[in-house]
């Protein structure tokens, strides 16, 4: 039987980038993946591909309503939620004085306060169950700062400490939470953020000591783990997954 077989799993931003790399993963290993992601076409899409049943919502993590509704509906379609992977984000790269409130608002919803929506939401339905497991993607930048990154940086560290909170207040109830940290990584969001930089891709791949930016199976991989159930005993933790770039 493969590692996730009959798992119930809800990946955020799913249907493009490190999200779709998760997805693809944990669906090889025999999950049922719930493609939740703004774009309900491409969700839709993405799930008929991944197979086992895969489902596809259209998801604002930024809004409570549409998170528990999504929770709802997964509960009532598959009677449970085995892992959450809280992998929607967003980010602008710009020297932080050049910034605006409204910038840091959508960095904020997006990362840290999602993260927080989809957590509680989908926790709940794991309490009653007495088991899951959360596994948020974080950021290298919530470790050690990232130039131009200052919100994002704040967002992702935000979420590094509540994956250890949360990690503690839930042990009793058979839930492990951890968090994957990805350094560079070759996605569209780095295509966007990095268009006005040509130069940026040269400069990281140098400063990374494999001479790579990460590829979204390389986190796929770190989640999968964290996702398995003989990982259950691990929580509270932070990996990263950045080819050398920054080491604990």
């Amino acid at each position: 039987m493969s590692a996730l077989q009959n798992r119930i799993i809800i990946v955020t931003g799913a249907a493009s980038g490190i999200g779709r790399g998760i997805a693809t993963r944990l669906a090889a290993d025999g999950a049922t993946v719930v493609v939740a992601d703004l774009d309900e076409t491409k969700s839709q899409e993405t799930a008929a591909e991944l197979g086992n049943d895969s489902i596809g919502i259209a998801t604002d993590v930024t809004d409570r309503a549409a998170v528990d509704a999504m929770t709802a509906a997964v509960v009532k379609r598959f009677g449970r939620i085995d892992t959450l992977v809280n992998n929607a984000g967003w980010d602008k790269v710009e020297p932080f004085m050049e910034s605006t409130p409204q910038t840091w608002d959508r960095v904020l919803a997006i990362n840290l306060i999602g993260t927080l929506h989809c957590t509680q939401s989908a926790a709940a339905h794991m309490i009653e169950a007495g088991s899951g497991s959360v596994v948020s993607i974080g950021s290298d930048a919530g470790r050690v700062g990232s130039t131009g990154e200052a919100v994002y940086s704040a967002a992702k560290g935000g979420i590094i400490s509540f994956t250890k909170t949360f990690a503690r207040e839930v042990a009793r109830n058979g839930i492990s939470a951890n968090c994957v940290c990805p350094g560079p990584a070759d996605t569209p969001l780095f295509a966007e953020i990095s268009a006005d930089n040509p130069k940026l891709r040269t400069a990281l791949e140098r400063a990374i000591p494999m001479r790579r930016l990460a590829q979204p199976e390389d986190l796929a991989n770190a989640v999968a783990f964290f996702a398995r159930p003989d990982s259950a005993y691990i929580t509270g933790q932070t990996l990263s997954v950045s080819g050398g770039l920054t080491m604990a």
